[in-house]
């Protein structure tokens, strides 16, 4: 009997990839229009997938290696994140950020490490500057009391683990941000700043010769066909070996991991560029990057560009089982967005938001990864449980090594996990999970 695994449905992106906007146009895509044949195929162009594709030329040399990816490089969700590779433990689930004990931590905070290690190699190759690729650290920024409650907490628990961090009081958050909005901050040394789209066409640029990318050439099936699997294309296949699936919640849409993935979006809104006589009334640092210190609130950026500085802000959770959000998804986010904005920089009173767009998580019940060998051949490299930058590139990575029999200590560490567990029938995740995160907002306050 073949082996067959259809894609019920095929990625969506909400709303424009702002990053990506800011960027010079791309060249127009290589389309898969032929049968091919590779010894190793990657599903997916995000932090995974080309992570993925650099290891496996980096480990199998002379290996013929072909990715496929369903719309553009970086207008996924690689192109839509904050842009915070962030090194420590930071489980969104918790009130505080801290994972699961002191051990695990400790462990998550090496991997990912050896993630960041992995990105910095590229990006020297790729040759990004600062702007792109910048281990400044972060803040997480307490608004309220809670929130400083919620930092002391946190930084307590860095301690237990030996990592180093500094607490800000309400002047250093001043100079930084320009506002009086934050009572405290969090600053921890580790967590580089993304410009995602920048990185992630970066690395998309650093596969070499060996490795063959193909855009708007979505995988519409994967067929078993004796010892190898056929990737259907709608004007061409991929026929390889081995496959690693590196869609993150779109595993889903070809059966895996069914009914144990939460597809969850975030929203964000990017303003147009800052008049420069307006950014001085902000002062501040001419960029900063905040994390709220109550995870349901507001991540908040000041970056700079060739022509002006912008403010990008963060917030909202919604859980769509159907990995579609609409336009009013978006409109109702960017109103919680405005507001936020209006609260912390009264002085920018008259700057508008320019873009606003949504982007498709992908978590876990008990917060793990679907990862390893799903089927004869083919590798998960999925479920990033909302870290898609460190983790998706740490998964990209191990995916690789496990498929070329490269038993390392990441891919040791990632299969050492239970796989994720099963969510309830999906109309009760849909009603209970909306309406924790809509409660876990409302309490969060100012710090939305």
């Amino acid at each position: 009997m073949t082996v067959r695994f259809d894609a019920r449905r095929l990625p969506k992106q909400p709303g424009p990839a702002a990053w990506n906007a800011l960027l010079p146009p791309q060249p127009s895509a290589s389309m898969l229009q032929e049968d091919v044949t590779a010894d190793f195929a990657v599903i997916g162009a995000g932090f995974a997938g080309l992570s993925a594709a650099r290891r496996l030329a980096q480990i199998a040399p002379g290996a013929r290696i072909v990715v496929l990816e369903a719309g553009r490089v970086a207008e996924g969700p690689a192109g839509r994140n904050s842009g915070f590779m962030i090194d420590l433990p930071h489980d969104l689930s918790s009130s505080d950020y801290a994972g699961k004990g002191v051990d695990s931590d400790s462990i998550q905070t090496d991997l990912n490490r050896r993630a960041i290690r992995f990105a910095k190699e590229a990006a020297v190759e790729i040759g990004l500057g600062r702007e792109s690729f910048d281990p400044c650290g972060k803040v997480n920024a307490a608004a309220t009391e809670a929130g400083h409650r919620h930092n002391l907490a946190y930084a307590a628990h860095l301690g237990r683990i030996g990592e180093d961090h500094s607490l800000f009081d309400a002047k250093d958050m001043r100079a930084l941000t320009g506002t009086d909005y934050y009572r405290s901050g969090l600053f921890t040394p580790g967590t580089v700043m993304l410009q995602p789209a920048a990185y992630i066409r970066g690395l998309a640029g650093t596969l070499g010769e060996a490795v063959s990318l193909y855009e708007n050439s979505a995988v519409r099936s994967i067929a078993q066909t004796g010892r190898d699997w056929l990737l259907n294309c709608a004007n061409g296949s991929v026929t390889a070996a081995r496959v690693i699936l590196a869609t993150n919640g779109h595993a889903e849409s070809f059966g895996f991991f069914a009914g144990r993935l939460l597809h969850v979006f975030t929203y964000a809104s990017m303003t147009e560029p800052i008049n420069p006589s307006t950014a001085s009334q902000l002062g501040g640092a001419p960029t900063w990057a905040v994390t709220p210190a109550d995870p349901m609130g507001s991540t908040i950026r000041r970056i700079s560009t060739g022509k002006g500085d912008r403010i990008v802000v963060r917030s909202r959770f919604t859980c769509n089982p159907s990995m579609q959000v609409g336009d009013r998804v978006i409109e109702a986010a960017g109103r919680l967005h405005d507001r936020g904005f209006k609260a912390r920089f009264p002085m920018l009173e008259r700057t508008r938001m320019q873009y606003r767009w949504a982007g498709h998580l992908c978590l876990s019940r008990n917060g793990v990864p679907a990862f390893g060998e799903v089927a004869d051949g083919i590798y998960a490299a999925c479920c990033q449980n909302g870290l898609g930058t460190a983790k998706g590139t740490l998964s990209g990575m191990a995916a690789a090594e496990l498929a070329t029999d490269h038993r390392s200590r990441t891919v040791e560490a990632l299969l050492q996990h239970a796989p994720p567990s099963r969510l309830p029938p999906a109309p009760l995740t849909w009603i209970g999970a909306n309406a924790v995160m809509r409660w876990k907002e409302w309490k969060a306050g100012r710090e939305c």
